[in-house]
């Protein structure tokens, strides 16, 4: 396929695009929409035809036997990443914000603190926050543009209160590739507090060339407190089937999760299983591989034309296709850097402050858009921003 194709989604009940002038004031006639994490590529041709078979059957029944889909998770997870899944270990969500929310149900009580290093996902903060828990954010240190985990600084925070963390592997929204010795100490956190540690890594696929995603899974002596999360869904641009998976080694742990699971009488959508073992096969690996070519390139141009610009820089990043600019050296006010992205260059972009602390001077771009859509971002950003050339 070609990832230059303009597809038009206005119209499409497309949040991304056809809710960008609600919610950010930028036209949706002309406006570029780079705010919602999903992709404006079509998913690779295996998952079409999964979808195509389905209606060509025509009844749209429940699923049956799921030892294929299963399989293909593990498959996946071990050649892609090397990671040993044992199936009976899988639990599939509606997408993996339902997957935190579950864990935060079924792992804390309201009151408890659940620990974020910040600034990190939004919806991580609000589902924890609406399920009356303590968002506890432990901000981390912007070293000359790259996040660093100061451990001193959390271990003082804590007051033993906190019963979880959420932690973001590869990092979103700056894009970092955490380190075997980062995860260790994250680990090793987790353990000194007796905290659950709820490891989010759906953008674990999307990681760019020199750089290598380590599951926390295999990382040693995490097990009795560790829960995984992954999905098919920001990989394979599938984000409206709604499903993701909650992976769980330790016995009691899967007991405790598939409790609330049962109690919720929650249970998957076939059309998300079809779609997701079709993607975990060898032709979606294929595809991955262009789609990684593909954003690098987009990367690239992004950040080359938003650092030419004075005072803006875009954070280097490993992984995913969110750009994290950070706006402080213009010495514009947040209102007035934000008024000049979506009035002037008509672009939507999500608000840094909604990641939490650390996030202030912040704006996140989404560049998984054709090219020529890139390419035209920077120059509406140039011009913006024209007067400080």
């Amino acid at each position: 396929m070609s990832f230059d194709e303009i597809i038009e989604r206005r119209g499409t009940h497309s949040v991304k695009w056809d809710a960008m002038e609600a919610i950010y004031g930028v036209p949706a006639n002309d406006g570029i929409s780079m705010w919602v994490a999903d992709m404006d590529f079509r998913p690779p041709q295996c998952i079409s035809d999964a979808v195509r078979k389905m209606l060509d059957h025509g009844i749209y029944g429940y699923y049956g036997d799921d030892t294929p889909y299963r399989e293909a998770i593990c498959w996946w997870m071990k050649t892609r990443h090397g990671w040993n899944v044992e199936p009976a270990s899988i639990f599939t969500t509606h997408g993996l914000v339902n997957g935190t929310s579950m864990c935060v149900d079924a792992f804390t009580q309201p009151g408890d603190g659940v620990v974020l290093f910040t600034p990190v996902y939004h919806a991580f903060a609000k589902v924890i926050a609406a399920a009356e828990r303590k968002v506890v954010e432990c901000e981390m240190v912007n070293t000359n543009g790259r996040y660093e985990l100061d451990f001193d600084a959390y271990d003082a925070q804590m007051t033993g209160n906190e019963t979880m963390l959420v932690f973001c592997s590869p990092h979103n929204p700056s894009g970092r590739v955490w380190s075997k010795g980062e995860l260790q100490a994250v680990a090793a956190f987790a353990k000194r507090h007796d905290l659950i540690l709820v490891s989010d890594e759906i953008h674990h696929d999307l990681v760019f060339g020199g750089h290598n995603h380590i599951p926390m899974a295999n990382i040693a002596g995490i097990e009795d407190r560790l829960v995984m999360m992954s999905a098919t869904t920001k990989t394979f641009n599938i984000a409206g089937s709604h499903s993701g998976n909650v992976i769980i080694s330790d016995p009691d742990l899967r007991a405790r999760f598939g409790a609330r699971m049962m109690a919720m009488g929650l249970s998957p959508n076939s059309f998300g299983l079809f779609m997701a073992e079709a993607a975990y096969s060898p032709d979606g690996a294929i595809w991955v591989d262009e789609l990684v070519q593909y954003l690098d390139g987009n990367r690239k141009i992004f950040d080359a034309g938003v650092n030419a610009i004075p005072g803006l820089k875009s954070m280097d990043m490993a992984s995913t296709y969110l750009a994290w600019v950070d706006f402080e050296g213009t010495g514009m006010s947040r209102e007035d850097f934000t008024r000049r992205v979506e009035q002037d260059a008509r672009i939507a972009a999500n608000h840094g402050p909604t990641f939490g602390k650390g996030g202030e001077n912040f704006l996140r771009f989404n560049f998984a858009t054709p090219r020529s859509r890139i390419i035209e971002a920077v120059e509406r950003l140039q011009a913006a921003f024209g007067d400080l050339q």
